[in-house]
């Protein structure tokens, strides 16, 4: 059986900082790798979790590449039927409008911990159609 690899990325400063929204995701995107590991062991699916580092210079050439969640190498997004906007960030982002998710009326400039899971069972049942 495959595994579902979930990654992230988020800028950090060259002093180790991130801004709120990507510190908040990555404490939902931590609970829920851990939720969807105990979920699928029964099913001996394999999480696994991987974050990757955005310097600044690549977050300035396009900001919304920052607090992205891929699982399965596919943005959540697309597993949830949402889309991406934009909306200004804070001082360690600069002056950049910072990636937003929308699903149907609702923004989340964090993504919430709920649609990790949700993407991550879509994607782990995706793993039964081979």
């Amino acid at each position: 059986m495959d595994g579902l690899k979930i990654r992230w990325r988020r800028l950090i400063s060259e002093s180790g900082r991130t801004c709120a929204r990507c510190s908040n995701t990555g404490e939902s995107v931590e609970a829920a790798f851990k939720k969807l590991q105990k979920a699928l062991s029964e099913l001996s699916v394999k999480v696994s979790l991987e974050k990757e580092d955005i310097d600044y210079e690549s977050f300035k050439s396009d900001p919304l590449q920052s607090n992205q969640v891929w699982i399965n190498g596919k943005l959540l997004e697309e597993w949830i039927g949402g889309t991406i906007g934009q909306s200004q960030c804070c001082d360690v982002c600069g002056d950049s409008d910072c990636r937003t998710i929308l699903i149907g009326r609702n923004t989340f400039e964090a993504v919430p911990e709920k649609l990790i899971i949700r993407a991550g069972l879509l994607a782990a049942s995706d793993l039964y159609k081979k």
